[in-house]
C-alpha cells in the first residue's frame, strides 16, 4: 500500500493531522537554526574577559570589545554594565528575560501539536469505528471483512497522531533543555558581574 493509500484510508481527520505534521516540522527547523546560530555567537573566552575588565573598572574597553558581538550573555553583561549607576541587577534581568523569549518562540506551538496531534488520532479512530460499526448493523455478520478493514483503517489516525507527537518530543524536549542551560548560565554570569563591580567599588572606597 502507496503512502497516498494509506493517508486516503485514514478519513479526513488525517488532513488536519497532516497540518499538525507539517507546522511541527517547521518549528522543529526554525527553532534549530536559531540554536545552531546561538552557539556560533556563543563567546565565552570574551565574556569571561569582560568580568576581568569589570573588576579594573575598564568600561570603555568593554564598549570597544563588545560592540559587535550579540552572544546573550555578553549583551546580558552589557546591559548591567551600562546601567551600573542605577539598578545594574533589573537591567541584567530585563535583558535576560527579552532574551529567553526569543528562545521560547514557538515553543507554545510545538507543545500543542504534541497534544493535539493523539487526540485527533483517537478522534479518527472513533469516527472511523461509528462508520464500522454503522456497516455491521447494514450487512449483518455475513461480511465481517468489512467492520475489521474499517476497524483497521480507522486505526491509521491513532498511529499518525501517535507518531507526530512522538517525532516532536524530543526535540521540545531539547530546546527546552537548551533554554534552561542558557537562563542559568546568563543568571551566573550576572551575578558574577555584580560581585566583580562590588570589588572594584571598595577597592575605590578604600584607595579614597
Amino acid at each position: 500500500m502507496h503512502a497516498w493509500e494509506v493517508f486516503q484510508s485514514g478519513g479526513p481527520v488525517m488532513w488536519p493531522l497532516l497540518a499538525c505534521s507539517v507546522l511541527a516540522l517547521a518549528v522543529i527547523i526554525e527553532r534549530t537554526l536559531f540554536w545552531l546560530g546561538m552557539r556560533r555567537r556563543r563567546d565565552r573566552r570574551l565574556a569571561g574577559e569582560i568580568l576581568d575588565l569589570a573588576a579594573r573598572g575598564a568600561w570603555d574597553e568593554i564598549r570597544a570589545r563588545t560592540g559587535e558581538s550579540d552572544d546573550c550573555v555578553i549583551r546580558v553583561l552589557v546591559s548591567g554594565i551600562l546601567h551600573r549607576d542605577f539598578d545594574m541587577a533589573r537591567a541584567m534581568e530585563a535583558e535576560a528575560e527579552s532574551r529567553i523569549r526569543r528562545m521560547q518562540r514557538f515553543m507554545g506551538v510545538l507543545d500543542t501539536m504534541i497534544t493535539v496531534s493523539p487526540l485527533l488520532g483517537i478522534f479518527g479512530t472513533v469516527l472511523g469505528i461509528i462508520t464500522s460499526f454503522k456497516m455491521l448493523g447494514m450487512a449483518g455478520i455475513e461480511d465481517p471483512r468489512a467492520v475489521t478493514g474499517g476497524i483497521a483503517q480507522a486505526l491509521v489516525t491513532t498511529a499518525a497522531g501517535l507518531g507526530i507527537a512522538i517525532m516532536s518530543v524530543f526535540p521540545y524536549n531539547y530546546f527546552n533543555s537548551r533554554i534552561e542551560k542558557a537562563a542559568h548560565e546568563m543568571e551566573t554570569y550576572a551575578t558574577s558581574l555584580e560581585l566583580a563591580h562590588e570589588r572594584y567599588a571598595a577597592a575605590r572606597e578604600e584607595h579614597g
